[in-house]
């Protein structure tokens, strides 16, 4: 077997490339990561995201704390000086407002406006979702829930929803294998004549990884919709999961002990009902 080394200039090389596959010549398009300044960035015409005042002012708090760590996206236009902004327009309108002098930009050159939209649209979109648990653990390590919606794209409710939520982890409580409930012990110099009646339970149980996921969610969206976040978090969640357990379905509340194996086919209920509600 003898293989054949192609030796092609500049021009024949880009001209090969478009004769196989457009991919190919997007492939050697260099990204070029500059700093230039602000007035030389313009927006463009076709961007969808709208940003509410609310948001426009975290985005401006998250620009004050941490400054601007992710470049604006740019495209240059022939015969039009400057970039033309491809993501990062808010970016750019609060650090102006800031009184920045530069921004930094991620310049992919003179791309045509089809390939330019798909961009835009890739950058204002997210793939994938937060696992709640993950979220909080990191979200408590930042700060407060008050600190946080300040400059975090998360409202209060959300907040709430993701922290409550985490509550629900109880693998990690100090409750015995057997589901034996601890006695309650006074605070020091109280008898336990004075101690107030005992209105909750905290309860343990035990699902698949899967499930534990889906009823975390379900009780996070739970409490965010029916606004389940007046009390402390294990109560905010214990509320939304007898509401699920029992409103959702539009039956009778649950019985008190449900088989583990029928946990899948509760939360799939659970999780078609939610749905058909909407």
């Amino acid at each position: 077997m003898t293989s054949q080394i192609l030796t092609l200039d500049t021009e024949s090389f880009y001209g090969y490339c478009s004769s196989k596959s457009l991919l190919y010549e997007r492939a050697v398009t260099p990204v070029q990561y500059i700093e230039v300044p602000v007035g030389e960035l313009r927006p463009n015409s076709f961007n969808p995201n709208r940003v509410t005042a609310d948001n426009e002012k975290k985005i401006r708090a998250s620009i004050e704390r941490n400054g601007i760590f992710k470049p604006i996206i740019v495209r240059q236009v022939a015969n039009i000086r400057g970039y033309e902004i491809i993501g990062g327009e808010h970016r750019w309108d609060q650090a102006k407002a800031l009184g920045y002098a530069t921004v930094p930009i991620a310049n992919l050159g003179e791309i045509d406006d089809a390939r330019a939209k798909e961009i835009c649209l890739i950058d204002n979109a997210r793939y994938g979702a937060d696992d709640t648990l993950t979220l909080s653990d990191i979200l408590k390590d930042i700060g407060t829930a008050d600190e946080l919606q300040e400059f975090l794209p998360y409202g209060d409710t959300d907040l709430a929803a993701i922290f409550s939520a985490a509550s629900i982890d109880l693998s990690s409580l100090n409750v015995p294998e057997n589901n034996e409930i601890l006695p309650e012990l006074p605070p020091d110099g109280d008898s336990p004549a004075t101690k107030p009646a005992r209105t909750h339970t905290v309860m343990r149980f035990k699902v698949s990884n899967e499930d534990a996921e889906r009823l975390t969610a379900l009780i996070a969206k739970t409490q965010t919709a029916h606004d389940y976040r007046h009390e402390d978090q294990l109560t905010n969640a214990g509320d939304a999961l007898i509401h699920l357990l029992s409103g959702s379905l539009g039956t009778a509340p649950a019985p008190a002990a449900v088989a583990i194996e029928d946990w899948g086919t509760m939360l799939a209920e659970i999780e078609k009902a939610q749905e058909q509600s909407e």
